[in-house]
């Protein structure tokens, strides 16, 4: 993904398909509202946005969706993952689904993705890898610390990356699937997020925080009335090292069915692939 053999090997093939933006409910949201809730809601949002991942990890565990755009040279690709996530143990599991050909003739198996503290974990990676075994990629030697190479950005990073917010707003109330939220916009500091991000995330983020074109990363956050992260939309830019360019991703996570069980195994080492990945 970012010009070094060795990373392009290990998240290269996903991240090629990467892309685009999940639209859920919530596409609009209403101005804001003017109870008492709402006042004491803008009165802090940066606040109530370094306390998101700590209502996840409150939570327990949920299921997740994601939709991840890229846009580069005129080009958008997308792809879309689905699964759970358990915020306790740091660990999840995702089968992510790759977009056609662009001639529409060819057919995807999905990836399944095991994400776990300084790991990701993919099975049907592609040619050369055996079947029935798993890639295993270390995220913080990364240079986007997985937030984009996997498809679909881990959901509790995606939280931890809210506590590197400097400013936002209170938009307004509104709705993601029928349950009610507090739309809040504003700018991550990736820097800033890694300092204050759990020991599993804080290298990952410190890697993004280097390799992307800019550390800074706008946001779009939905939380619920208990302060947990119903949807969230991450902008992430960074430079394309083949061409030279500036890649934009648009990455969405939306969670839901908190408390779902999340029973996520990891691979023994006799099942990881050790061998060359193709290209």
């Amino acid at each position: 993904m970012v010009g070094q053999q060795h990373r392009r090997r290990t998240g290269g093939a996903v991240l090629a398909a990467a892309a685009a933006g999940l639209m859920v409910c919530a596409t609009g949201c209403a101005g804001g509202g003017g109870d008492a809730e709402d006042a004491r809601a803008g009165a802090a949002p940066v606040d109530a946005l370094h306390r998101a991942a700590d209502a996840l990890v409150s939570a327990g565990s949920s299921k997740t969706r994601t939709s991840m755009e890229m846009a580069t040279g005129g080009t958008r690709v997308t792809i879309r993952g689905e699964g759970v996530y358990d915020y306790t143990k740091q660990l999840g599991r995702m089968k992510v689904l790759l977009p056609q050909d662009p001639a529409g003739t060819s057919e995807h198996r999905p990836i399944t993705e095991l994400l776990a503290p300084g790991a990701l974990f993919m099975k049907n990676r592609g040619a050369g890898v055996p079947a029935d075994k798993w890639v295993r990629v270390d995220t913080a030697g990364l240079a986007d610390g997985n937030l984009v190479t996997g498809g679909a950005t881990d959901p509790f990073a995606a939280a931890e990356l809210l506590r590197g917010a400097r400013t936002a707003t209170y938009v307004g109330r509104t709705e993601v699937a029928g349950t009610p939220v507090r739309h809040y916009r504003g700018t991550a500091d990736l820097t800033v997020a890694a300092r204050s991000a759990s020991k599993g995330n804080r290298n990952a983020l410190r890697a993004a925080a280097k390799g992307f074109a800019t550390a800074e990363v706008p946001f779009d956050v939905y939380l619920d009335d208990q302060g947990r992260i119903r949807k969230v939309r991450h902008r992430f830019s960074f430079v394309n090292g083949q061409q030279k360019g500036t890649v934009a991703v648009a990455s969405t996570t939306l969670l839901y069915d908190f408390g779902v069980p999340a029973d996520v195994r990891l691979p023994q080492s006799r099942d990881i692939f050790a061998g060359k990945i193709a290209e």
